[in-house]
């Protein structure tokens, strides 16, 4: 009877269970509850403040702020990129710790400390929006805001008075404010030789640590302490303006900044031919680099003279000894006309050896090309004595800062005048388009290239000058141009505005970066870099 009632009594539980698990499904499903209301949707104009308050942590930069743009594609390129990036982030991360913790554990009397395990997991950070800077220097500014709540796996092991512990950080949030800033751009790919990373404000930092297998963290008052110690110190190290460098690649070579001078010296010239109708010539010398859109040197004219003795020095600022040449050219001066050539020579610098004089004959020829039947005829001979001297460690600038000096060679009382012409904006003629400057300082003309159809023309070149004394009473002559495209006599050429620019600042300040109205234009203006290098 007892084996009947126990089974009746399961059977009855069973069927009872089921019977409430049914009939409550269809009473959800069929009766609403009269309570329940449709969500209502208001613009954030019109929630309270306090409501306003709680949502603006939540609220995207680009949202609460217009002059930061929406990074929706980044974030798409981080979280594809993510598992290379992450690799390529740890590798840098132990490089730039090894420095840094080898620095700072003997003021605390610690053997060492080490990543034994460095990953920062599968979810990569995102990016809320970002602020782009436009400068005048030759640098890209942005500002970034980071939300990032990972998964990584970092164990490092410390080491000290004879034992070793094990620290594992866990669940890691970090919320930052960082500004990248590029400099200098360079002309060689990657396009910057630096990154610089600087922190804006004091970034949030939560996470867990795990000490010998117990979540340290969950002892009390010691979140809190652990917390204000990494802000402050990553803020001591990082916060704006101090920053952590990363260098890609030597400025100096990225962009062919000067590594040395070549003193050349013309001493004379023997057996020229003759070239004028009286059994003549009337020569001069013209030196520069090869490939080089400097102007040439030149000597002073012989006049009928097949002998011509000048001993004449000159400086050449050298930016690649291995590969660059200096062309010698002499020619017979005319009156009236072109200037006609009697012959030249080359001389490759990475046959010079250092601070050591050369004295070299060189055979006048008509061509460089090898083997021409043209240089086998006479046509005298040019005796130069050239010497390179390449600039000492501490004297070749390793940034773009105005701390560069003048290369060894200078005048002791002078200097060396760079002027930089980068580019010009709001510049238009009449009947075209097409502007090059112009420069005149003390008597010589420099000018940049052509840029065809451009209002917002870009040069980026320099052009030196090594003077004898400081240039306080000098003025610099910039006028924009613009040469018609076409050949024909009306309007080949029309001035779209010029500045003129008195010196003495530059003496003073060493350096000026800024742009100048353009006198006679509407709304045009040029950008010059202006340096000044004492030795």
């Amino acid at each position: 009877m007892s084996i009947l009632s126990t089974i009746a009594s399961f059977l009855g539980f069973g069927i009872g269970t089921s019977l409430g698990l049914l009939i409550g499904y269809f009473m959800f499903i069929y009766f609403e509850s009269i309570d329940v209301k449709d969500p209502t949707f208001t613009p954030l104009v019109e929630q309270e403040a306090k409501t306003v308050q709680q949502l603006l942590p939540e609220i995207p930069l680009w949202i609460k702020n217009p002059d930061y743009d929406r990074l929706d594609w980044l974030n798409k390129f981080v979280e594809c990129m993510w598992p290379y990036l992450n690799k390529a982030i740890c590798k840098t991360t132990r490089t730039i710790a090894k420095p840094i913790i080898a620095e700072q554990i003997p003021k605390y009397k610690i053997d060492s400390v080490e990543f034994e395990e460095l990953n920062l997991g599968s979810l990569p950070p995102t990016f809320q929006g970002m602020k782009v800077y436009s400068t005048d220097e030759k640098e890209l500014i942005m500002e970034l805001s980071m939300k990032w709540a990972g998964n990584p796996n970092i164990i490092v092991a410390v080491k000290a008075f004879g034992l070793r512990a094990t620290v594992q950080v866990v669940d890691l949030q970090v919320f930052a404010s960082p500004r990248i800033m590029l400099k200098p751009l360079v002309p060689s790919f990657p396009c910057f030789a630096n990154i610089y990373v600087s922190l804006m404000e004091k970034p949030h930092v939560d996470f867990g640590l795990k000490l010998l297998g117990a979540d340290a963290m969950s002892i009390p008052g010691l979140y809190r302490i652990v917390q204000e110690i990494i802000k402050d110190q990553v803020a001591k190290m990082y916060l704006w303006p101090k920053a952590l460098q990363v260098q890609i690649m030597d400025p100096s070579q990225a962009m062919k900044k000067p590594v040395g001078i070549l003193h050349v010296k013309i001493l004379k010239a023997v057996k020229l031919r003759k070239k004028d109708i009286m059994g003549g010539a009337d020569p001069y010398v013209k030196l520069k680099l090869k490939d080089d859109k400097l102007a040439s040197k030149k000597t002073t004219v012989k006049y009928k003279n097949l002998n011509p003795e000048w001993n004449e020095e000159f400086n050449v600022v050298i930016k690649d000894p291995e590969s660059q040449d200096l062309m010698l050219n002499v020619y017979d001066w005319e009156q009236f006309g072109k200037a006609e050539k009697m012959g030249m020579n080359v001389i490759p610098l990475k046959e010079l050896t250092p601070n050591e004089p050369k004295l070299l004959t060189l055979k006048l020829l008509k061509t460089l090309v090898p083997n021409d039947p043209e240089n086998e005829k006479s046509r005298g001979e040019l005796i130069v004595e050239v010497m390179y001297k390449p600039f000492k460690d501490d004297e070749v600038s390793k940034n773009s800062e105005d701390t560069e000096k003048a290369p060894e060679g200078t005048p002791a009382s002078g200097g060396l005048l760079l002027i930089s012409i980068h580019e010009a904006e709001d510049v238009e003629g009449k009947h075209h388009t097409n502007p090059f400057a112009r420069l005149i300082f003390k008597g010589e003309e420099r000018k940049t290239k052509h840029v065809r159809k451009n209002r917002d023309p870009r040069w980026g070149e320099t052009f030196q000058f090594t003077l004898e004394e400081p240039p306080i009473n000098e003025r610099l002559y910039v006028e924009v141009i613009s040469a018609s495209s076409k050949l024909g006599l009306l309007h080949p050429k029309e001035t779209l505005g010029y500045v003129d620019i008195n010196l003495s600042d530059v003496v003073s300040n060493k350096r000026i970066n800024e742009k100048y109205h353009l006198i006679d234009s509407k709304n045009g203006k040029i950008q010059i870099e202006l340096q000044w290098r004492t030795p």
